[in-house]
């Protein structure tokens, strides 16, 4: 149970780290911007969804997970 609660932490403290780092603006320009991400933009509503985005992200965090599992 110890294991799981450090890893929360870490895990934790990673998701805090990189929302600060997304959120004060060094985020890269690409992200969210890549071909394939769907973007609808009308007069009065917009619709995006990064769907590209999502899976590059989930590739690199299981690649990640993957290596601090072993």
């Amino acid at each position: 149970m110890r294991e799981l609660g450090k890893f929360l932490v870490i895990a934790g403290a990673m998701i805090i780290l990189l929302g600060a780092i997304l959120w004060s603006g060094f985020a890269p320009k690409w992200l969210g911007h890549l071909p394939g991400d769907i973007r609808i933009e009308r007069e009065h509503s917009a619709f995006y969804f990064p769907i590209v985005t999502c899976i590059i992200i989930s590739i690199v965090l299981s690649l990640l997970f993957s290596i601090f599992r072993r």
